[in-house]
Order: C-alpha cells, then structure tokens, then sequence
C-alpha cells in the first residue's frame, strides 16, 4: 500500500528552522544580556573601588594640609620668638654701648680736638666739635677707623672755618667740623671675628 503525504512538508520545516532561529537568537540575546549586566557590574565595581580609593587619598591630602598648616604655623611662631630673643639680648648688649662710646671718643680724640655736641640715633652717632687745624680733624678720622672696633665708617659731613676770640686782642683760626660714625654691637663684632678665624681654617686649594 503506497502511503502520500499529503502536508505541506515544507512548510513545516521552514516553520521549524525559523522557530528554532528565533531560539538561537533569543538564546544569544539573553546570553549577550547577561555578558553586558556582568561587564556593568564589573565596571560599577572597578568605578566604586576607585572611587573609595580617590576618597581615602583626598582624606590623606586633607590630613597633610592640616599637618602643613600646623608646621607653618610652629615656624612662624619659632621665627617670632627667634626674633623677640633677639631683640632681648640686642637690648642687654646695647645697654654698654654709651659706655663704649664715651670711652673710644675719650681714647681716639687727639690732642686740639674738643667734641661740643654728641647725638646717638639707634647705631648712628653725630659729633660736632672744634679742632685747632683741619690735620687734627683727619687724625681723629684715621683714629675712628683703624683703631677701634666699637666705632665705624666714620663720614666728614661739614667743616667751616671760623675764628675763635682768644682775649681781647688775640683770635686764633679754627675748623668747626660735624661727622658720622656707626657704634657697634657685641653680637656684630663677634661676627667680624669669628669671620676672619673661618677664612683662615679652610683649607687652602
């Protein structure tokens, strides 16, 4: 007995191949759904761990700047104390510089030199004064400078001369003069010795 199929085979198979399609491709979309949920979490979490990162770090930074803050602050306060001591102990040396002034004029002032006025403005001294001859002014000028350590860079400001009535009948010519001349510190010829004793200690090259 001979049997014919009468369905429409074909079509039948074209309906299976196409269902199955539309499985593969819905199996594919499903699969590639989960492989991007996955690459999305993985980079949310990458993103969320960098992010933990970037803020510990700004912690730390704003933990240092605090630090930073605090170190300026301690050496502001040592350089005001620094400077405060320094004026203290530039206070308790000065305190003998009138002695030392008055005892380098008495030492260094020649013989027909008379010193009429003297005026001390911090370290800057002005003498006025009469001298028998402008040689004795040059002589107390030589004095000022190579013989005394507390007095230095004297400066000739003004001399006139004038005549100076002796008797009645006698006048002599004089010079009045008016100079310059810095006093100074302990703490300042200490430097200019301890200056010369490290120039001579290094070595020789």
């Amino acid at each position: 007995m001979i049997l014919i199929n009468l369905l429409p085979h074909r079509e039948a198979a074209r309906k299976a191949r196409r269902d199955a399609f539309h499985v593969t491709l819905g199996a594919s979309a499903l699969v590639g759904l989960l492989l991007a949920a996955v690459v999305y979490f993985w980079f949310q979490g990458q993103i969320e761990t960098q992010r933990n990162r970037n803020g510990f770090l700004q912690s730390q930074i704003q933990t240092l700047d605090n630090q930073i803050k605090e170190i300026a602050t301690i050496e502001q306060e040592i350089a005001a104390l620094t400077a405060r001591q320094k004026a203290v102990e530039d206070l308790q040396a000065d305190r003998n510089l009138p002695v030392h002034l008055l005892n380098e004029l008495v030492r260094q002032t020649p013989n027909g030199v008379y010193i009429t006025s003297l005026r001390q403005e911090n370290q800057s001294v002005t003498l006025a004064g009469v001298a028998q001859s402008n040689e004795r002014i040059s002589e107390l000028l030589r004095n000022l400078t190579d013989s005394t350590p507390w007095l230095a860079k004297p400066e000739l400001t003004e001399i006139v001369s004038a005549t100076l009535p002796l008797s009645a009948r006698d006048t002599r010519r004089v010079a009045n003069f008016n100079l310059r001349v810095r006093l100074m510190r302990a703490s300042e010829l200490q430097q200019t010795a301890a200056t010369p004793a490290s120039t001579a200690s290094a070595p020789a090259r």
